[in-house]
C-alpha cells in the first residue's frame, strides 16, 4: 500500500462555532439552544458553557496564522445561525456576517480554502421555542438562512455543507437528551430526523439558486460502523435495527429518495410517519458534489432482553435511550485501546464506511470531514505537549483512508478534529481533541507534537512514520 496521497488532496482541520467562538451576545447574536442548554444546571460537566470557549471571535487572525504555520490547505468551520439570523427569521445581521467575511478573507489570504458548514447544532433558541426540528417549519427557516449566507459569502466560498451529523441533532438532542435542547421524546426524535433531511434538501436547493458556477454542496454524516457481536440471527437483526436508525434514516432519503421499509416497520408502534408529506423524500435527495463522512469508533451490538444492558453506545449518560423503537439491543465495549472518551480505537471501521459509501453513492467524491481522538495530554516542564497516542491514532486512520483509496474509494480530503482544544459539548472542557493545546485560563495556543506531524503530512502528502516512544 502506498503512503502517498493523491495530488490535490485537502489537508484540513475542523471546528464548530459554538465550541470555539465565545462572544455569545456581541454584534447582535442571540441565544442558541446550546447557550440555553449549557446554562441549565446539571446539563454539562462542571457547569461549563461556551460563553468564552477559546475566544476565537476575538482571536480569529491568530488562529488563521496557526493554520497557515501548519501548512493546512483547507479549514472546515461552521457559521453560528443566531449570529447571522438571531431569531431564525428575517434579514441577516450584517455585523454577524462581517465576522465570517473577515474569516474567509483571512483564510484566502493565507492560501487556505474555506469549507463552510451551515449547521453544527446551534439552532436559534426562538426556533426551538416554536417547536424546533420536530416541526416542519424549521426546515423552511433553515433554507432561508442558507440562502442568506449563500448570498453573502458565495462569491468567496466554494465548498458548502448543509448539516453536520444530523443523527446527533435528532437522536441526542431529542431522544436521549444529552445534547441541546435536551428533550427525551422518541417521536420527536424521528420527526426531527425527517425535518433535518428535509432541511438539507431545501437548503441545497436554496444554495444552488444563489451560488455562482463552481459552488459545491455537501452534507456531513456520522454513519456508524455497526457490527454484530455474533453471527446469530438475533444479533444480526440487532445490527440491522441500529443500522437503520444510525445510518439509513439519513442515507435512505438523501441518497435514494426513500426511507427504508424496515425502519418504518421497526418504529410503527411510535408513528405512522404521516409527518412525511408527499414529495418530501424526493426533495431530500439533492445532487451532492461530495459526501462528508465523520468517523471515530465502531459500534458492537447484540440482542438482549436485559433491561440493565447498555443502550447508549458511548454518547453520554442518560436514563433515556437515543434509539426510538428499539428495546432489545445492547451495546458492547470492544476489547483493546480506547481514547479518553472511552471509544474503541479501530481504524478498520473507517475503511469499511468509506467502501460502503463508495458503493451506496457511486460517482460522489467522499471527504473525511471529522476524524480524531481525545487524550489527556499535558505540557511537560518545558511547555512542550507530546501526544504520541494521537499521532498513532491519526497514522492508523489515515492508513485506512489510503487503503480505501487503493481499493477504489474516491476520497478527496481529510479534516482532522480538531484544530484546537475547545468546548466539548456536554463534556465541557474535560476532553481535549485538538492538535493545538489551549490553556483555557490564558487562551494561550501551543501546537502539540501531533500538529507538527500533521504539518509534515500536509506539506508532503506522504504519511510520516510514527515517532518512537
Amino acid at each position: 500500500m502506498s503512503d502517498t496521497f493523491p495530488a490535490g488532496f485537502l489537508w484540513g482541520t475542523a471546528t464548530a462555532a459554538y465550541q470555539i467562538e465565545g462572544a455569545p451576545q456581541e454584534d447582535g447574536r442571540t441565544p442558541s439552544i446550546w447557550d440555553t442548554f449549557s446554562h441549565t444546571p446539571g446539563k454539562t460537566e462542571g457547569g461549563a458553557t461556551g460563553d468564552i470557549a477559546v475566544d476565537h471571535y476575538h482571536r480569529r487572525a491568530e488562529d488563521v496564522r496557526l493554520m497557515a504555520d501548519l501548512g493546512l490547505n483547507a479549514y472546515r468551520f461552521s457559521v453560528s445561525w443566531p449570529r447571522v439570523q438571531p431569531t431564525g427569521r428575517g434579514p441577516a445581521v450584517q455585523r454577524g456576517l462581517d465576522f465570517y467575511r473577515g474569516l474567509v478573507d483571512d483564510l484566502l489570504d493565507h492560501g487556505i480554502e474555506p469549507v463552510l458548514t451551515l449547521y453544527h447544532w446551534d439552532l436559534p433558541q426562538e426556533l426551538e421555542a416554536a417547536g424546533g426540528w420536530p416541526e416542519r417549519e424549521t426546515a423552511y427557516r433553515f433554507a432561508e438562512y442558507a440562502r442568506l449566507v449563500g448570498e453573502a459569502l458565495g462569491d468567496r466560498v466554494r465548498r458548502w455543507t448543509t448539516l453536520n451529523e444530523p443523527w446527533c441533532s435528532s437522536f441526542l438532542g431529542y431522544g436521549s437528551g444529552v445534547h441541546a435542547p435536551g428533550r427525551t421524546d422518541p417521536l420527536a426524535t424521528l420527526r426531527a430526523a425527517h425535518h433535518l433531511n428535509l432541511g438539507h434538501g431545501l437548503a441545497a436547493q436554496a444554495l444552488r439558486s444563489v451560488l455562482p458556477a463552481g459552488g459545491q454542496v455537501s452534507v456531513s454524516l456520522n454513519p456508524s460502523c455497526v457490527r454484530a457481536r455474533t453471527q446469530s440471527p438475533d444479533d444480526l437483526d440487532a445490527r440491522r435495527q441500529i443500522d437503520a436508525l444510525a445510518n439509513r434514516i439519513f442515507s435512505g432519503p438523501m441518497l435514494n429518495g426513500a426511507y427504508p421499509e424496515d425502519l418504518i416497520a421497526d418504529t410503527a408502534r411510535l408513528t405512522d410517519w404521516s409527518f412525511v408529506q408527499s414529495g418530501d423524500e424526493a426533495l431530500c435527495k439533492q445532487p451532492l458534489d461530495s459526501l462528508g463522512i465523520n468517523y471515530y469508533t465502531p459500534a458492537v451490538v447484540s440482542a438482549s432482553t436485559d433491561p440493565t444492558a447498555e443502550r447508549h453506545d458511548g454518547h453520554g449518560a442518560s436514563d433515556h435511550s437515543p434509539w426510538p423503537g428499539v428495546d432489545s439491543v445492547a451495546f458492547h465495549q470492544p476489547p483493546g485501546e480506547v481514547t479518553e472518551m472511552g471509544w474503541s480505537v479501530d481504524p478498520t471501521g473507517m475503511y469499511e464506511l468509506l467502501m460502503r459509501y463508495s458503493r451506496e453513492a457511486p460517482g460522489v467524491p467522499l471527504q473525511i470531514t471529522e476524524s480524531g481522538a481525545a487524550y489527556d495530554d499535558k505540557p511537560d516542564a518545558d511547555g512542550v505537549v507530546h501526544d504520541p497516542e494521537r499521532i498513532r491514532y491519526l497514522h492508523a486512520h489515515l492508513s485506512a483512508v489510503r487503503r480505501a483509496i487503493d481499493d477504489g474509494a474516491d476520497v478527496r480530503g481529510y479534516f482532522l478534529w480538531s484544530l484546537m482544544d475547545n468546548f466539548e459539548w456536554a463534556y465541557g472542557y474535560t476532553k481535549r481533541f485538538g492538535v493545538v493545546r489551549v490553556d483555557f485560563e490564558t487562551q494561550r495556543r501551543t501546537p502539540k507534537s501531533s500538529a507538527h506531524w500533521y504539518a509534515k503530512l500536509a506539506a508532503t502528502g506522504v504519511l510520516p512514520d510514527v515517532p518512537l516512544g
